[in-house]
Formats: C-alpha cells, structure tokens, sequence
C-alpha cells in the first residue's frame, strides 16, 4: 500500500492481476453498461469483464444485466384543452368499439387551443397508465424528474394503519361499502371515558377550540353512563374526541391510565370512529358534530397517512361544510349568537387543513379568499357562550382561552388576503420579498397588541402561543430573504443573516421542548418544527471556515439536541427526512467538532441508513484528513441550489405538518 502523500496511478489495480491472473491488457473487454454491484453502490465502474476494477477491490461479485429498453415517450398534448381531449378519446373508444354511436359527441371543427399559461392550469403527469394533475408551484418547480416520482409513487412510503376485526384502509370506502353496525361495545367504561374526555380538555381543545366545552361535557357524560341513548352524530364525536385524546397521549400515560398500549388504544378508537361514520351517514349529513368530528379526525391524522388520501379526505370535508354554509358567516344567516361563534370556529380550523392538503398533494388550494366571508372567531371564553343565548356576546380584551387559535387565524387570514397573491390557477403566491417582510412586521405588531403583551408565560398554553408566533414570523423572513433558484451567489454577510435567523427558530423550538409544562401540547409541538431552518444552518456548517472553532461546537450541540426531539428525521421512507439526513451527513464529513473524543449517536445512526450512497467509512474519527471520504458529494451543496430542491420537495408551511413530506407558506399550521 503507497505512504500517505504517495502519487496513485490511474491504472489497472494489482489485486485485481492477482485475483484474475487470465484477464490481460490485451483480452480486456469492455461492457457499455455499469455492473449491478457499482449501480447499488452508485460508485464508477470501468465496465471491464468478468469482474470490474472496484467489484474486485471490494470483494464483490460483479454481474453485468443490460439495461431495459428504453420506452419511446409519448408526444405531449399540453395543447389540447379539456373538450379537446374529450373528443379524442371518443375517437379512440368509437374505433375500438366501446362506445356506443348514440353516445357520441359531435366532432365539431377544430381551433387551436390557447397554451396552459394562458389559461393558468398545471400541468398532467402520465406515466405508466397513472396520471396526476399538478397546480402547485412548489412541485413544478421541481422538474420532471419530480413530477415523474410523483406520478409513480401515489404515496410517502407510509404503512397503513391497521384496526382491530376486519376493516376498510379508507373511511370513503368504508361508506360506499360498509353497513351500519352497533358501536355499544367500543364505548370505554365511564371512568375511562371521563380520563380521556379530560385528556382532550388538557391537550387537544386549547390548540382547536372546535367545541364548547362545557355543553359538550354534558354530552360525553351521558354517553358515558349510557352509550346506547345518544345520537349517531353525538356517538361519532365521542368516538373522535377518543381517538384525539389518545393520540395526544405518551405511551407511559396510556399504560398507567388504561392499562393498554397507546397503539392498541389508538387502532381501538380509529376503528369505532371510522364505522360511527358510517351509522351517521357522514356523507350526507348536515350536522355540526358529525363535521366538528370530522376534523379532529383529519387534524389528528395530517401527518399519519400519505398527502393524496388526506387530500381527498380534506375536499371531502370543505364539500360537507359548504353544503352547511359555513363559508357564509352566520351573523348575514341570521344564526343564535351561539351558533355563529360555534362555526366561525370550525371553519377557521378547516381553512388550514385544506391550504396544507392542497400543497403536500402538490395540487394547490381548492378554496380561494374570494370563495367565502366567515368572519374570525371573537376573544371569548366558553362561559361567555352558551346554546339559547339571545345577544352578541361582548369580546373580552387580553387572552382568553382562545389566544392560540386566534393568534393562528390571525397569521392565516394574513397569507390568505394580505400576505399572498392568488394567481389564476388559484395557487398562491409571495409577494415581492421587501413587502412581504413588511406586512409580516404589521402582523406580528398587531399580534403583540392584541394578544401577546397579555401572556404570561407561567400558563403553558400562553408559553406555546409566544413561541409558535415568534417561529412563524421569523420563518416567513427566511422563508423570503432564502436566494432564489436564479440567483447564483450569496455573501458571506447574508449568509450570516440567514442562519442568525434560522438559529432563533431552532432555539425557540428547542426551548420548547425543554418545558415539562408542555409536554401536554409536544403532539402539536414535534409536528411544528420547521425544516428550512435546520437545512439552512446544515448547508453552512458545511462551507469549511464559516463558522469558528467555538461557532462550530455550539451549533453542532445544538443539531444534537435537534435530532433527540424529532427521531423522525430517521424515517427514510418521506423524501424531506431523506434529505435531511444526507445534508446532515454531507456538512459532518466536510465540517465536524475538533478534537471529538467520539461520534455522535445521531450522525453513527444516519451514516448506518446512508452509508451506501452518502458516506463511506474507511476508518478513524473526524472529517476526510481523519478517515470519513465523500463518495457521491464532494464540495458542500450551493445553498441556491438546495433552495431550488427545496421548492420541490418541502412544502414551506410555518407550522406543524412539515410532512413532505410538507407544505406552503399560504397557511399556518393545520
């Protein structure tokens, strides 16, 4: 083996004279295609027969297995409009027999079509018999090769949750096929009702306040004493309210409450609430608690299934609530006082839901501003409404009950009428950077005034609200000062200013977590991190000499604490963790802590997922002097670049739901 420093000779390697003594300069063959064994490894392959270079070195076996052919792609019909395609593929169906003349549409004569610009539609994937329409412009900026993947993987790799007896994955099928059964036997018994009615109390309801807790409470108790006297629509929103609760719940505290795993519990009441629609004809239904269940169901589960069926499940939701004209605000219907706070509520939950479907399905927004006229709810607390009440109840000034989700639909009727612009295609859109910033200084102003100089961070609930907003804001600055995929340099200074402002986000995130008076709200805290930040810092730990000796170790310690919160950076099976983990693991072999007595257990888990295609350990501690080779990333990734990745893989929400799989900026936190 040659001494550090020695000159290697780009030549035929000697162990592989040794090991294949037959094969010699003159017999060398030559493959034109990569052997399986550098494929997997995604490392360069000489194509030498029988064994190449590297199999040889590795102690592999090399196999050679030509390439598919090629299939010929299909010309591009972009410029046909609808009717267009209409008429064409009743040609096709009239000339393969299957569809009948009475049946046909007139051919009319044919006038060119305007182009998809200018009608602002998105763009159809086809692939494979599969086709996807796509109306965000997150996920057409990522190309087609992502536009490709999209088509092809109808989901996030997620595995589908399973329930106890047999059962349907989808609660719309489950309507179309299912029948009405009794429920009686799922009921939990009135103490374990009670716990899980106060567990929601506790650490559901002040981050939705979708129900009025006190006439609800009445309801839950008649239930819980006699199961078989309440309503189909009051069963189905116990049964969400159970499996809420559940949810929001640690697995010592379902253990030491129930006597049951958090798992078990939780395919328990997902099977009961999805079958309690089924007897409530959720479909159809025109009743507030049927739809109030409803969406405590999808806010529970916005993370849990892949983005195309929560997309569906959302439409679903706002075809419901258009239908009880809940677009429309009450006080123009001449609804109670109590009514009227009951929907502005529900409504202002399902906005959100809807705009963070829309962008992690890569479809856009299905409701636009311009499409309803509720109004925000009022400061009030619950005692301040009650059913049967004749006047408008008078809005208290400083924090009520209500200051998360206000604070919440503050931020969201920002971007839905302030903050963005809606093109066309009814996708959103920023305005332009020194704008944008300025509205969000108006807004947070306005917060602080009518909310935050009330908190007292000794209330948990006050504490989440100031952080949540503080990370908002600060989100939706980088969010518009991140170099676009045009720009082609970024100084120093600015770089600077970017990670001083992605540094505050992920401190208040980790502070938050550091509050045991939180741990209440942490299923709503761990689904509120924001990915731009951690990928921002990453990016520049990787630029070697950016940060100083001290700089370096703090903001390492700091990812540390990062990846102890949120272990789902390890789920290699969404495309944002995926990438996330590499970034990781490309900034620490180009930039690690000095004089580290021991590796990481995070970066030691990543390079364990990653090893094949990111990092290849060849012994010692440290960066590439002390043993860690790049293999497939040399040089740190241009943060224009990664910003131009980000535009198609993350959806930039400001709050929880950075899923991925993701979400857009149009609407804070569903």
């Amino acid at each position: 083996m040659s001494p550090p420093g020695a000159t290697v000779q780009p030549v035929a390697i000697a162990p592989a004279l040794e090991t294949t003594p037959s094969v010699t300069a003159a017999s060398t063959t030559v493959v034109p295609y990569t052997c399986q064994a550098c494929v997997n490894r995604k490392v360069k392959c000489d194509r030498i027969l029988p064994s190449c270079s590297s199999c040889i070195k590795g102690k592999l076996e090399c196999m050679y297995q030509p390439p598919p052919p090629r299939t010929r792609k299909r010309k591009r019909e972009n410029d046909e409009n609808m009717h267009d395609r209409l008429i064409r593929y009743e040609r096709i169906l009239r000339e393969n027999d299957l569809l009948s003349t009475v049946d046909m549409t007139p051919e009319p004569t044919r006038e060119p079509s305007p182009p998809p610009s200018a009608l602002g539609v998105g763009k159809l994937v086809a692939k494979d018999g599969k086709s996807r329409y796509i109306d965000s412009a997150l996920w057409l900026d990522a190309g087609e090769a992502g536009l490709g993947e999209m088509c092809e993987n109808g989901d996030d790799g997620q595995p589908a949750l399973s329930g106890p007896g047999p059962r349907t994955e989808d609660p719309i099928i489950d309507s179309m096929a299912g029948t009405p059964q009794p429920l009686t036997n799922y009921h939990p018994s009135y103490a374990d009702a009670m716990k899980l009615w106060t567990a929601h109390i506790q650490n559901v309801e002040p981050l939705c306040k979708i129900l009025h807790i006190p006439s609800t409470t009445k309801v839950v108790e008649t239930a819980a004493k006699s199961p078989s006297t309440i309503s189909k629509a009051h069963e189905c929103l116990l049964f969400s309210v159970y499996h809420f609760a559940v949810f929001s719940m640690r697995e010592d505290d379902c253990l030491r409450e129930f006597g049951q795993s958090r798992n078990v519990l939780m395919e328990q009441y997902h099977y009961a609430f999805q079958k309690s629609l089924v007897n409530a004809s959720w479909l159809r239904t025109t009743e507030i608690p049927v739809l109030q269940a409803y969406v405590l169901f999808l806010i529970a589960m916005r993370t849990q299934v892949d983005p195309h069926t929560f997309w569906i499940w959302t439409g679903i939701a706002i075809r419901i609530a258009q239908r009880m004209g809940l677009h429309r605000d009450g006080e123009n219907l001449n609804l109670s006082p109590f009514d009227v706070q009951i929907r502005r509520r529900l409504w202002w939950q399902l906005l959100p839901l809807d705009g963070f479907a829309g962008q992690i399905s890569g479809t856009g927004i299905s409701i636009t501003p311009s499409s309803w006229d509720t109004k925000q709810p009022l400061n009030l607390n619950d005692d301040q409404i009650y059913i049967g009440m004749k006047h408008q109840p008078r809005e208290q000034t400083g924090a009520s009950e209500m200051i998360y989700c206000l604070t919440k639909t503050e931020l969201s009727n920002f971007y839905t009428r302030v903050g963005m612009k809606v093109k066309d295609s009814g996708a959103l859109q920023f305005r332009d950077r020194m704008d944008l910033e300025r509205r969000i200084d108006e807004v947070e102003s306005s917060i602080e005034a009518k909310y935050l100089r009330y908190c007292d961070i000794a209330n948990p609930l006050h504490l989440l609200t100031l952080g949540i907003v503080r990370s908002a804001a600060n989100a939706v600055r980088l969010r518009g000062r991140l170099p676009r995929p045009t720009d082609h340099t970024i100084s120093d200074k600015e770089r600077r200013d970017l990670c001083a402002l992605a540094m505050k986000i992920l401190d208040t995130n980790c502070a938050l977590y550091s509050y045991k008076s939180l741990l209440n709200f942490q299923w709503q805290i761990k689904s509120s991190f924001l990915w731009e930040a951690l990928i921002c810092i990453l990016n520049s730990l990787a630029k070697a000499g950016f940060y100083s000796p001290t700089e370096l170790i703090s903001t390492w310690n700091r990812i540390s604490d990062v990846y102890s919160n949120h272990p789902e950076i390890f789920d290699s099976k969404k495309a944002l963790q995926v990438l996330v983990g590499k970034v990781t693991l490309k900034a620490w072999a180009a930039n690690p802590p000095r004089d580290l007595a021991y590796e990481p257990a995070f970066i030691t888990a990543l390079r364990s997922q990653h090893e094949t295609d990111i990092i290849k350990h060849v012994g010692g501690l440290g960066g590439p002097e002390n043993g860690y080779k790049s293999m497939a990333m040399d040089s740190p990734v241009p943060l224009d670049s990664l910003v131009e990745d980000l535009d198609g893989i993350m959806n930039m929400n400001l709050d929880s739901n950075f899923v991925l799989g993701m979400v857009d900026w149009s609407l804070w936190d569903p």
